[in-house]
């Protein structure tokens, strides 16, 4: 058995150097201060924060969450502060911190997009950006960025020219090669890729025979969609050379090893923060303590070593 002392978790995406592989995924964890009290933050290998517009946006009508077997579905409509608020009242707060913050951005056009990134690249205490080229739960038309390989292979290149920190792409699950996807990001200039964004879902209310989210669609999360997305991380490991961030249903560290084994470099956890406050942190040490067991001593080890 490994000393845990003598154990190396940390992991390299772009330029970014974490502490541990274990982050936040955009979209449950607020800006970070909303969970402050529960989470030690300077123990996450990075903070991922909600996913942000250059103008702020109210999002969807209620009811906007919906909760499934093993998961739930969301319409929130990417509700948000707006960049330069973020940057004024929240990101202050995060700059205490010995932990790299990751910035979720997205837009309804590649000029938005790259004003995004310009805005976020400037920024003091941003130390990466994550492009979120997907989300289920917009009006249909904006989903082309993620699953049109020329659109996304023109905005990622565009978005590559306009920010200088490490950048991340959010790969569209909807898709029928993730493979190819990851590929064309990777060839427009991504540092890493992250997957997988929610599954498109609908639920219907038998009583009254109405949809039970008020957007109709939503996007799917939590244990429901954990073995699809490790499929596709491991897709995307064998497509790729740049680091793949694996999510989707994560609620421990026997989850959060097996997206590794499949090729992750690093995982975000999602939803089970809503179960769980402090489960980042019960990850962490999970891993720790598995590796131990394991007389592993780095965790590069373990990224991409099952046997098929």
């Amino acid at each position: 058995m490994a000393n845990k002392k003598s154990i190396d978790l940390t992991v390299n995406i772009g330029k970014l150097k974490l502490k541990n592989p274990v982050m936040t995924a955009s979209g449950t964890f607020g800006y970070g201060d909303e969970y402050a009290e529960f989470v030690d933050l300077n123990k996450l290998g990075a903070i991922v924060v909600k996913g942000l517009s250059l103008k702020p946006k109210e999002g969807n009508p209620p009811p906007r969450i919906v909760e499934t077997p093993a998961g739930m579905l969301n319409a929130i409509g990417l509700q948000n502060i707006g960049i330069n608020n973020f940057i004024k009242k929240k990101l202050p707060f995060l700059r205490q911190f010995n932990t790299p913050v990751i910035v979720n951005f997205f837009g309804d056009s590649i000029a938005e997009y790259v004003r995004a990134a310009e805005k976020l690249s400037a920024a003091d205490g941003v130390h990466a950006l994550e492009m979120n080229i997907s989300c289920p739960n917009k009006q249909a038309g904006w989903s082309i960025f993620g699953t049109d390989p020329k659109v996304t292979y023109k905005v990622v290149s565009e978005v590559r020219k306009a920010a200088d920190k490490t950048l991340i792409v959010k790969l569209s699950p909807n898709v029928t090669d993730i493979g190819l996807m990851a590929k064309v990001a990777e060839d427009a200039g991504a540092d890493a890729v992250s997957l997988i964004n929610t599954l498109t879902g609908m639920a219907i209310d038998i009583k009254n025979r109405r949809p039970r989210l008020a957007n109709i669609i939503g996007g799917l999360s939590g244990p429901a969609v954990r073995p699809v997305a490790i499929r596709m991380v491991w897709q995307c490991y064998k497509a790729v050379q740049i680091p793949v961030i694996g999510m989707g249903g994560i609620v421990s560290a026997e989850d959060a090893i097996e997206f590794i084994l499949a090729g992750a470099s690093a995982v975000a956890i999602g939803t089970a923060n809503f179960i769980s406050p402090k489960i980042t942190e019960d990850i962490i040490n999970g891993i720790e303590s598995y590796m131990a067991e394991e007389d592993i001593k780095s965790i590069k080890a373990l990224t991409g070593a099952v046997q098929c």
